[in-house]
């Protein structure tokens, strides 16, 4: 009777381990889904209009009174973190400063635009700050390699 009781338990334990470790490859790929997307958004959407001088946002640089140099200085460091959010390495530290980059063009939103779309900056912050707590392991590998170098 205590081999069947063991023998179930062990069953029982390795099912669970592998529920967990199935969700946990789920999590994982979900997250990476989510990587992916907001790396196009911010590679397409994003930082190509300003990068082209599309005329809409060469209107809304000049409407804040930025012009060119800061709008292409933005589409440049909106590009380089989509691409980053792809670097495993440079992961979590792209999307802590694409996160910085949106509380920038929130305060923007709100004072030059009077709070039009000031929303979406917020709400894309939500999956950059999950990715970088989710992927923070990647600061400490990245640390350690600048200081070896």
């Amino acid at each position: 009777m205590s081999q069947t009781a063991a023998s179930a338990s062990a069953t029982t334990s390795a099912s669970s381990v592998g529920t967990h470790t199935g969700r946990a490859r789920w999590a994982g790929v979900a997250l990476r889904s989510v990587q992916v997307l907001l790396a196009l958004f911010y590679g397409i959407a994003s930082a190509l209009p300003k990068l082209i001088a599309h005329p809409s946002a060469v209107e809304s640089f000049d409407k804040i009174g930025w012009g060119g140099g800061a709008m292409y200085t933005i589409g440049a460091l909106e590009l380089a973190g989509a691409v980053a959010l792809l670097i495993p390495l440079l992961q979590s530290v792209a999307a802590i400063a694409l996160s910085a980059l949106m509380v920038g063009a929130f305060v923007v939103q709100l004072t030059a635009f009077h709070g039009q779309n000031a929303a979406t900056p917020v709400i894309l912050m939500v999956p950059l700050i999950a990715i970088a707590w989710a992927r923070r392991g990647s600061n400490r590998a990245l640390l350690g390699l600048v200081r070896r170098g």
